[in-house]
């Protein structure tokens, strides 16, 4: 059934207006009605918290709304994929091509413009709209950076909350202009792309992003061969008065660490976890974080006790055995002399 037929005809069994389920789902007037009225497409699911506001409002049975959501946009998304991917709008490129430094933007448009909407077009724009939905999404119900979006582009915050739920449901293949124009101009400032690994870096605002470098790599990795841990760190481990506080992300550390021809001892891994804890080797926020460390002499000489411990048993093993005859006549022949 669709959905939108049984918004309508819940609002006409509960005797309620249109203007009254925006006010629940806190988005506009406008974007209820283009919604009912097919003009925009339902946003999925899984992106918004839209349906079980509506749910709850409409008192309909929990996740009614957005399970028929996703039954039409899946039959939707099968017949968009029986055709070809049409180009991006003019203006979409445009923008996205002035977003790259000047000295590429010639090579890049010559690229773009081979194919109606090549590869490297198609993964570019759709890792600028990757990061630029994340952030509209992780802001969605922050009010001051709802207020500041919606300052800029001269609306209220409920009409920028429904621009926002608009664009999470974008694709790469409809992205507008409008789109662009509402987050991908303010949020990115500009984009780099190495076109050897295609690696790709990300400038974003600071006035609208907490984040202001991101980067991306899309090469192959050599995989490395299994190898056995090495004898020093299970010596490490096994020594609790070395070991025994060290925390699971230390010792993904500690076993992370390759060697090619030198065998570290148990001491070199002791000293390492003192050093990943050490502040003064970090940039540290706050003193509050720093941890007390142990006194490494106090471990060296655990270490050197053990090791005469081992020492006198070996010894007093070796004299409780039996002696050969050869080795009895040099004793007592030195014992003589």
């Amino acid at each position: 059934m669709d959905v939108c037929l049984v918004i309508k005809q819940r609002l006409k069994e509960l005797r309620l207006e249109q203007r009254d389920l925006a006010a629940a789902a806190e988005v506009t007037e406008s974007y209820i009605s283009q919604l009912l009225t097919r003009k925009k497409a339902p946003p999925a699911a899984d992106r918004t918290g839209l349906y079980e506001k509506m749910n709850t409002f409409l008192r309909l049975p929990k996740g009614q709304l957005s399970a028929m959501v996703e039954a039409q946009r899946r039959e939707e998304l099968e017949k968009a994929l029986a055709h070809p991917p049409a180009p991006l709008f003019s203006e979409v490129r445009r923008l996205i091509i002035r977003k790259c430094p000047a000295a590429k933007q010639h090579q890049l448009r010559d690229i773009f413009e081979k194919q109606a909407f090549g590869e490297l077009e198609r993964l570019v724009t759709q890792k600028l709209l990757d990061v630029t939905k994340r952030i509209a999404k992780e802001e969605l119900n922050n009010e001051n950076w709802l207020r500041a979006v919606a300052k800029l582009r001269r609306r209220s915050c409920e009409e920028m909350r429904a621009v926002i739920l608009e664009f999470l449901d974008t694709e790469v293949l409809n992205v507008s202009i409008d789109h662009c124009s509402a987050f991908l101009d303010p949020l990115i400032d500009s984009w780099d792309i190495d076109l050897q690994t295609f690696a790709m870096e990300i400038v974003l605002n600071q006035r609208l992003a907490s984040t202001q470098l991101l980067k991306f790599q899309f090469v192959e990795m050599p995989s490395d061969a299994p190898c056995t841990q090495e004898p020093g760190l299970e010596e490490f481990l096994a020594i609790a008065a070395m070991s025994g506080d060290a925390t699971a992300d230390e010792i993904a550390f500690l076993k992370s660490l390759k060697f090619k021809r030198h065998r570290p001892t148990p001491l070199f891994y002791y000293r390492e976890l003192q050093s990943l804890r050490d502040p003064l080797h970090f940039r540290q926020s706050s003193v509050a974080v720093m941890r007390k460390h142990r006194d490494l002499s106090d471990i060296e000489k655990q270490m050197q006790t053990h090791s005469r411990k081992t020492a006198i048993t070996r010894w007093a093993t070796n004299k409780a055995a039996p002696c050969s005859p050869a080795t009895s006549r040099k004793t007592g022949r030195k014992g003589r002399n």
